[in-house]
């Protein structure tokens, strides 16, 4: 591993993108996502599709509860 790095001809903000949206991944348990995954098949959606309108519903749920 070098000592020094030389970064005389970078460049700032070369790669910085202001409207870049970041997305985080979500780890399932391998059971919940192959439950999901069987589920979002039958209904013919995207497991993404099924599990953010699951979690929305768990939302409402939590929130009606306050």
């Amino acid at each position: 591993m070098k000592t020094e790095t030389d970064f005389i001809r970078g460049v700032r903000g070369k790669l910085f993108r202001r409207q870049a949206e970041m997305r985080l991944p979500i780890y399932l348990d391998p059971e919940i996502e192959s439950y999901l995954a069987e589920r979002a098949a039958k209904k013919g959606v995207r497991l993404a599709e099924l599990t953010n309108g699951l979690l929305k519903q768990a939302i409402l749920m939590m929130e009606s509860v306050q």
